[in-house]
C-alpha cells in the first residue's frame, strides 16, 4: 500500500472498520527501535503506518495517561472511561463485540428483555442488503449510546470540574502517540500487516461490485 497516497479521511474510515479484537503488540516490540525520518514523505509514510499498526496501543496509552491524570477526582475517571467507551463504540467491530456481550449476559437474567433486544431486519434485494449494514446495540441505532455516553462524560467532567484535566491529559496522551508514532521505526511485521490490509481493501471494493 502507498501509505503516501493515503488521506486522513482513508485512515479514519480504515480505523472505524479494522477488527480492534487483537492484542497489544509487546512491550519489548513497542518501545523497540526509534530513528528520526530522513524526509516529510517517510514521516508521513511512518506516521499512518505506525497508527494503524499499533492502534490498540496508543489507545491503551491514552486511556493510562487519562487515568493518571484523574487519580484524584474520581467522578472524571468515570467520564473518562464513558468518553472512552463513546469513542470506540464508532468502530464497528467493537460496536457488534460490546452488543453481544450485553445481549449474552441479559439473556442469563431475562431471556424475553433480550430478543427484544435483537436489531431491525434489514431488506434484502437480490439476495443482498439494500444498504449497507446498520450496528445495532441493544436493538437500538449505535448513535444513541454514543451520545448517551458523550453527554454522561460531559455532565460527570462539568460536575467535578475536571474537564481541564481531561483536556490536557488527553492532549498529552495525543502528543505521546504522536511522538512515539513519529520516531518508531516500522518492522517487517507492520510492512506485511500493511500489505495484508491492502489486499482485503482490494477484495472488500471486488466484493461489492
Amino acid at each position: 500500500m502507498d501509505w503516501s497516497n493515503v488521506t486522513a479521511e482513508d485512515l479514519i474510515e480504515a480505523l472505524r472498520e479494522v477488527d480492534w479484537s487483537f492484542p497489544p503488540r509487546p512491550l519489548s516490540e513497542f518501545f523497540s527501535r526509534f530513528t528520526f525520518p530522513r524526509s516529510s514523505s517517510k514521516w508521513n509514510s511512518r506516521l499512518k503506518c505506525n497508527l494503524y499498526y499499533y492502534r490498540t496501543n496508543y489507545f491503551i496509552m491514552i486511556v493510562f495517561i487519562l487515568g493518571l491524570g484523574f487519580l484524584r477526582r474520581p467522578l472524571t475517571i468515570i467520564a473518562a472511561a464513558f468518553t472512552a467507551l463513546s469513542v470506540a463504540l464508532l468502530n464497528d467491530s467493537f460496536a457488534v463485540t460490546f452488543n453481544e456481550k450485553v445481549t449474552r449476559t441479559v439473556r442469563k437474567f431475562s431471556p424475553h428483555l433480550a430478543a427484544r433486544m435483537r436489531p431491525p431486519l434489514t431488506s434484502v434485494i437480490r439476495g443482498r442488503p439494500s444498504a449497507k449494514r446498520a450496528i445495532y446495540i441493544c436493538g437500538q441505532p449505535r448513535w444513541v449510546f454514543v451520545l448517551i455516553f458523550s453527554s454522561a462524560s460531559f455532565i460527570l467532567g462539568f460536575v467535578s470540574c475536571g474537564l481541564l484535566t481531561v483536556l490536557w491529559a488527553f492532549a498529552i496522551g495525543l502528543l505521546a502517540t504522536l511522538l512515539h508514532a513519529s520516531f518508531r521505526t516500522p518492522n517487517l511485521k507492520a510492512r506485511l500487516n500493511t500489505f495484508r490490509e491492502e489486499f482485503r481493501a482490494v477484495w472488500r471494493n471486488y466484493s461489492e461490485l
